[in-house]
């Protein structure tokens, strides 16, 4: 009985750590594998620009072709703050530039801030 148990709690924590460092091990896993569960398509990290450009990431606004053509040594937007994007123009339905200033306004909000840049601390100062 307590064999059973060991081997059913290794299978969890094979399974959280599996889940934990996805991202690391999903460009390991045969495409073979990958096409059984349509689920772990969902994640690719976009690594460089170039990437992130043809995934729709770039505006008038917010430039990434002129990294590319600068030769930029940076490797990339954020791999987080990507993620986040790229789920909200999926979600809401709306370009590259207005998910930016959704996620930008969120940000502001979890930090106490409206939209315009006051703060919503009713005992904040704003005139002197």
């Amino acid at each position: 009985m307590i064999f059973f148990l060991s081997i059913a709690a290794f299978l969890v924590l094979l399974f959280m750590l599996s889940f934990r460092y996805r991202a690391s091990l999903l460009p390991h896993v045969p495409e073979r594998v990958l096409q059984l569960f349509p689920t772990f398509n969902n994640y690719r990290p976009l690594a460089t620009f170039s990437e992130q450009i043809g995934a729709g990431m770039s505006s008038a606004d917010f430039d990434l072709e002129a990294n590319v053509r600068d030769e930029d040594s940076r490797s990339g937007l954020d791999e987080q703050g990507t993620r986040e994007i790229m789920e909200i123009m999926r979600r809401e339905r709306v370009n590259f530039d207005q998910a930016r200033l959704i996620r930008h306004n969120r940000i502001l909000a979890q930090n106490g801030i409206d939209p315009s840049g006051m703060p919503m601390d009713s005992k904040a100062i704003t005139r002197l």
